[in-house]
């Protein structure tokens, strides 16, 4: 059994990584780590796992080193430029899901993540964690830095253009909306329920870290090229899941056949990226509904005659393919493991 901590334990991430070990065959939980609520047990912290594990949350020391093979990061992202200083070389892998070292470019880390200081030799050593597009690179990386909720579903619906056909982008203007759960455990005001029900607030309209993050991780990737990417988030009221909508201006001549080609092609035997036509079922997909539970990312791609551009579309559940059950995916390539292993759940709909 490959042994598994996972630090930040109370969080939803947290709770999501210890949902996914508990039933995976070959992940054994041994380390809760935390600073809040030392001494609890995960059922205390997370109703749905009534789950007698054995373990309490404890003090993450240098220790835990001779307790995993596998340490699971979801704490933000200032705690785990601190515990990956600590850890690394220590531990076989460490799976960061924050954003300490999602963005590899020096000046870029600075301008979204100012209050992040991490250690420079770390950043070069820490691998983007995309399954579908670095999977070599995870099979020995002993530092692997899992993508944002919404950076991953925004590079896997643009890879099949540029690292696919090579396409070069002249300008992505990404729409993204995203469930509470996004944000984490935190109580701001905009969050309470009477706010935040119903509503469509416009958190981020005129940028996002997560799009820096992608257009730093395409730039290095190569092929083609994207000349400026902006997003806007909102947040809805949905709980789990999130939409983007990329719209691509490229000055390439794109044929709308050609283009779902590229992407059948792009993802075949990635059983996670479902390559789906818009129409194709009752209900109109991509839709976070249609991916809740589950490591699903759910991709389709239009051409808009009209409008001139590419129209790409991706759910996921922000919580499993955006998080906790893409480090577990992650995990199982680093350790030689079929990378489906303890994912195969199906989504759960309605929800």
């Amino acid at each position: 059994m490959i042994r598994a901590g996972v630090v930040g334990a109370s969080g939803l991430a947290g709770g999501e990584l210890i949902r996914l070990i508990a039933q995976h065959p070959e992940l054994e939980l041994t380390f809760l780590g935390g600073s809040s609520h030392v001494g609890r047990r995960p059922a205390e912290l997370h109703p749905g796992l009534r789950l007698d594990l054995g373990l309490t949350v404890r003090p993450v020391t240098a220790e835990i080193a001779d307790q995993v093979d596998v340490v699971f990061l979801a704490t933000p992202a200032p705690v785990s430029a601190e515990l990956a200083a600590l850890l690394a070389d220590r531990v076989p892998a460490v799976v960061d899901l924050s954003g300490a070292f999602r963005i590899r470019t020096p000046e870029l880390h600075d301008r979204w993540y100012p209050k992040v200081e991490r250690r420079a030799d770390l950043a070069d050593r820490f691998v983007y964690g995309v399954p579908e597009l670095v999977g070599d690179q995870l099979a020995d990386a002993a530092l692997i830095s899992l993508p944002g909720c919404y950076a991953t579903a925004i590079t896997l619906g643009l890879a099949p253009l540029t690292l696919g056909l090579g396409l070069d982008l002249r300008t992505v203007v990404v729409d993204g909306k995203s469930g509470s759960s996004g944000g984490g455990l935190q109580l701001r005001t905009p969050d309470l329920h009477p706010l935040r029900n119903g509503a469509i607030a416009p958190y981020s309209p005129t940028g996002h870290r997560h799009a820096a993050e992608v257009g730093d991780f395409l730039a290095r990737a190569k092929q083609g090229t994207i000349g400026s990417l902006t997003m806007s988030a909102y947040g809805v009221s949905h709980v789990r899941g999130l939409l983007t909508s990329s719209y691509v201006f490229t000055d390439d001549a794109v044929d709308e056949r050609e283009l779902w080609r590229a992407y059948v092609r792009f993802y075949k035997g990635h059983r996670f990226v479902r390559v789906r036509r818009h129409d194709e079922t009752l209900l109109p997909v991509p839709d976070p509904q249609a991916v809740l539970g589950s490591n699903y990312c759910d991709v389709t791609v239009l051409h808009d005659v009209d409008g001139g551009r590419v129209v790409v579309l991706a759910a996921l559940d922000n919580l499993v393919k955006g998080a906790a059950g893409q480090a577990v995916q992650a995990a199982n390539i680093r350790f030689g493991l079929p990378e489906e292993t303890g994912l195969t759940m199906q989504p759960v709909m309605p929800a």
